[in-house]
């Protein structure tokens, strides 16, 4: 089978990265017999297999990126100043300027800093309504007292819907708890950009607009999920009506103009291995927050994270929205979606922003989600190729916490997750065979059962035996 390269389809004789490489690491294939007893050892469970048994590393693009020559110099300049730190001052500087927040309190990482908005924006018993889950954040506002309501689009559950914009908030969706429960019964908006859980989908410029409309009419404040809002940028730029001549970053100033504060993982978009913050327009919450980052993070002027790593965020913010960096981020994705898709291959469909999303149960139609088709899945990838990819679906959902049932969501998925600037189109064509490989073989395919399950977020450490 032939296949035009991105280039060619771009109307170019050839396509290349916006970079060279100047570093690096070796990879090490271990056998498939080795592959087996790790396997084993971790229980069936992506997350507990030593990288060094990995050859392909698809877990997740968190902290997974491969930093700049200028972001390597920068984490030489780290002001390691217990208080004050000159690097805390850079980065809220162009955290300013490429988000327009007023206030920043940095933490170790995103997690750090859903934490601290649960425990100041959410009183027990309010709902939290958000475009469709994501794992830890969802934790933390139901830890809080939070109650999660979904309210993304319908599109959004459905894997061969073509949408451009599947992480859209459902507008009459909020409209109606607010008429059912009151505006003072809901903390706030969990607006994440792009869409996760939903295969990496992102919203329109239009549907924030209108949610902020919406909610300023009630009172109501927006906090994004900022982790990926720059890949956002890209899809508005590329689909939405009067954004093809902006550049992402008028794009994401403005998206970020339609909400109230934002949590973020810079793990992801701003290209660091370590880091997140909080930012919050209001000064009063502002203030709470800063108290509390002192007791779970650190001073509010380091959240947990080193002054180094602080300038190599700030340098990756500047470099995230580059827009030939971000062509060739979501170019490589697509590249390997395509592939897929051209060989019949079930994904979630439009190709997202920072994976490919196989679908597990179309995959394998022979097993029942209660035997968990999307671990199965990402199991069955690394043992045959060494390739290391996750669960989205059964696992990640959990329980609910009052009858004990498992969610059962409608898309059962795994993520091939595409770290930044790491590997190459070549990499890529391998983990499409494998993928293929795997597809061909399907039938013969049992599913798993759960041995081990934990209180909280039971996908990273869950325990699983072969049917």
């Amino acid at each position: 089978m032939t296949r035009k390269t991105i280039g060619q389809q771009m109307g170019r004789s050839s396509w290349a990265e916006p970079w060279k490489i100047k570093m690096v690491e070796p990879l090490h294939m271990i056998s498939r017999n080795e592959r087996a007893v790790a396997l084993e050892k971790a229980g069936f469970n992506t997350f507990l297999l030593r990288s060094e048994d990995v050859y392909i590393d698809l877990l997740t693009d968190s902290g997974t990126n491969a930093m700049s020559d200028r972001q390597w110099a920068g984490l030489m300049m780290g002001d390691e100043a217990y208080a004050g730190s000159r690097n805390f001052y850079h980065l809220e500087e162009t955290i300013q300027e490429y988000y327009g927040y007023r206030y920043i309190v940095p933490t170790h990482q995103g997690r750090g800093a859903e934490n601290i908005l649960s425990h100041i924006a959410i009183k027990p018993g309010q709902y939290v309504c958000g475009n469709m889950y994501f794992t830890t954040t969802r934790l933390h506002q139901e830890i809080n007292g939070g109650i999660f309501v979904d309210v993304i689009i319908d599109e959004a559950h459905d894997s061969q819907s073509l949408h451009p914009f599947k992480g859209n908030v459902d507008l009459s969706k909020v409209q109606k708890l607010i008429d059912e429960h009151g505006a003072q019964s809901i903390a706030y908006i969990c607006l994440a950009a792009t869409v996760n859980m939903a295969g990496g989908q992102p919203v329109s410029m239009q549907n924030a607009r209108e949610l902020h409309a919406l909610c300023k009419r009630y009172g109501i404040k927006i906090f994004m999920d900022a982790t990926r809002a720059v890949e956002n940028a890209y899809f508005i730029q590329e689909r939405e009506e009067g954004y093809a001549g902006k550049t992402l970053a008028q794009i994401l100033k403005e998206f970020c103009s339609y909400t109230d504060g934002a949590t973020m993982s810079a793990k992801k978009d701003s290209l660091a291995n370590i880091g997140g913050w909080l930012a919050i327009n209001e000064q009063g919450l502002y203030e709470e927050a800063c108290n509390l980052v002192v007791v779970y993070e650190g001073l509010q002027t380091y959240g947990g994270m080193a002054g180094r790593d602080m300038e190599v965020l700030a340098i990756g913010i500047r470099e995230s929205v580059q827009d030939s960096y971000m062509h060739s981020r979501i170019g490589q994705v697509r590249y390997l979606g395509e592939l897929l898709t051209d060989w019949g291959i079930p994904i979630t469909l439009p190709i997202g922003g920072h994976a490919v999303f196989l679908d597990a149960t179309r995959f394998y139609p022979h097993i029942s989600q209660e035997e968990f088709p999307a671990q199965t899945l990402a199991a069955d990838l690394y043992l045959e190729s060494g390739v290391r990819s996750m669960e989205r679906g059964i696992v990640s959902a959990g329980r609910n916490k009052e009858t004990g049932e498992n969610y059962h969501p409608r898309l059962e998925l795994t993520r091939l997750t595409i770290p930044r600037r790491v590997y190459t189109q070549a990499h890529m064509d391998i983990v499409a065979e494998s993928v293929k490989k795997l597809f061909d073989t399907r039938n013969e395919r049992k599913g798993l059962k759960m041995i081990y399950e934990p209180k909280y977020l039971r996908f990273f450490q869950a325990r699983f035996e072969r049917l």
